[in-house]
C-alpha cells in the first residue's frame, strides 16, 4: 500500500514532537519542576496555572497532599493486586512521597510545558490513527498506531503516577522505558510508511557489521537508564550538600560503568565508521558517529566542570537521537524491502 507523502510528512512531526517531550522532560528533571503541578491533568485544579500563590487558596498545599495520598493510594492497591507487595509497602511507608512543594511559579510553567508538549504529541498520533482508520484502514500498519497510541495514553496516565509519588526513582525509569519504546514504534511505523521515501538510501551490510551494531543499540539503550541511575545519585548528592569533586567518588559503580559503556560504544562504532567509509559512506552510520561524539563529549563536561544544566539536556538529547538512528538503521537492515500489504 502506498501512502500519501503528506501522510508521511506528519508521522515525521509525530516523531519530533514526541523527542521534543522527552527533551522538555529533561528540562523539568534539571529545574527540579517535576513536582510544579501537584496534580494531573490539571494544573493547581486549572487548565491554565496561576502565576502567583495569591490565586491559590491558603491550604493548597494540605489539599493536593490529601488528593495525592489518595492517589498513592490506590496505585499501591494496584501494585498488590498485580504481586509486587513489597515494592507497594516501601512506597506506602516512604515519607518523601508525602512531601509537598510550595508553589512556584517558574516551575509549574516549566511542568506545564512539558505536558502541553506531551499533549500535542499524543493528539498527534490520535489523529495518525484516525488517518489510518479512515483512508489506510487495510493495511498492517493501523495495529502499530493503535498500539503506539495506547502506549502514549498509558505514558500520560503514568506521568500522573510520577507526579503522584513525588519523583520515586522507578517511576521515572519506566516513564523513560516508555518514551524510548514509543520513540522506536514510531520510527518504525515511519520506515515501513515511507517506502521508497526515506532519508537513507536502502543498504546491505555484512553480518558482523550488523551485530556490531545490535551490540552498540542494546548497551545505548542500557545507558540511558543507567544514566538515570547516576543523575539519581548526583541528585541525592547534591541535597547532601555534596560539591562536584566529589560526585565520581559518590555515585561509585554506577558512573563508572556508564563511562566504561560510553567508551567501549566509541570505540565499536568507530570501527564501523572506519569501514563505512571504505565501502558504503551510509549516512545513518556517519550520524551515528558524529551524535555518539556530542553524547561523549557533553558526558565529559558534566562529570568533570561545572556546567549549566542544559548541558544535562543535550546529553540526553544527544542519547535519544542515537538511539533513534540505530533504531532507523536496524529497522531498515532487518527489512530493506519492506512493503505494506
Amino acid at each position: 500500500m502506498t501512502f500519501s507523502k503528506r501522510f508521511i510528512r506528519f508521522n515525521w512531526i509525530v516523531l519530533i514532537l514526541i523527542y521534543l517531550v522527552v527533551i522538555a522532560g529533561s528540562f523539568v528533571r534539571i529545574t527540579g519542576s517535576g513536582m510544579g503541578c501537584p496534580d494531573w491533568p490539571k494544573c493547581f485544579g486549572e487548565w491554565i496555572p496561576p502565576t502567583n500563590a495569591e490565586a491559590l487558596p491558603d491550604n493548597y498545599r494540605e489539599a493536593y497532599l490529601e488528593k495525592r495520598t489518595k492517589k498513592v493510594d490506590k496505585f499501591t492497591r494496584l501494585l498488590k493486586t498485580i504481586g509486587m507487595e513489597k515494592t507497594s509497602n516501601v512506597l506506602q511507608n516512604d515519607p518523601s512521597v508525602y512531601e509537598e512543594e510550595p508553589f512556584n511559579a517558574q516551575k509549574t510553567w516549566i511542568e506545564y510545558v512539558n505536558r502541553l508538549f506531551g499533549f500535542l504529541a499524543g493528539n498527534a498520533m490520535l489523529l495518525v490513527f484516525l488517518w489510518m482508520l479512515f483512508a489506510y484502514r487495510k493495511s498492517k500498519l493501523l495495529w502499530v498506531s493503535a498500539l503506539n497510541l495506547v502506549l502514549m495514553a498509558f505514558q500520560a496516565w503514568f506521568g500522573s503516577i510520577v507526579v503522584a509519588t513525588n519523583l520515586v526513582p522507578w517511576t521515572i525509569t519506566i516513564h523513560m522505558f516508555m518514551a524510548l519504546l514509543i520513540i522506536g514504534i514510531q520510527i518504525y511505523f515511519t520506515i515501513v510508511a515511507s517506502g521508497k521515501e526515506l532519508v537513507f538510501q536502502r543498504f546491505s551490510i555484512p553480518n558482523w557489521m550488523l551485530v556490531m551494531l545490535w551490540i552498540v543499540f542494546v548497551i545505548t539503550f542500557y545507558q540511558m537508564f543507567l544514566g538515570t541511575q547516576v543523575r539519581e545519585g548526583i541528585d541525592l548528592l547534591i541535597k547532601k550538600g555534596v560539591g562536584q569533586e566529589a560526585w565520581t567518588e559518590g555515585v561509585g559503580l554506577p558512573f563508572y560503568i556508564h563511562r566504561s559503556f560510553s567508551w567501549l560504544v566509541l570505540v565499536l562504532l568507530c570501527v564501523i565508521f572506519w569501514f563505512n567509509e571504505k565501502g558504503q559512506r551510509l549516512g545513518a552510520i556517519r550520524l551515528s558517529f558524529v551524535v555518539l561524539a556530542m553524547e561523549l563529549f557533553s558526558g565529559v563536561l558534566l562529570a568533570h566542570v561545572d556546567m549549566p544544566g542544559l548541558v544535562r539536556t543535550a546529553h540526553l538529547l544527544f542519547a535519544s537521537v542515537l538511539f533513534g538512528v540505530l533504531c532507523w538503521f536496524l529497522f531498515q537492515a532487518k527489512a530493506k524491502k519492506a512493503q505494506v500489504p
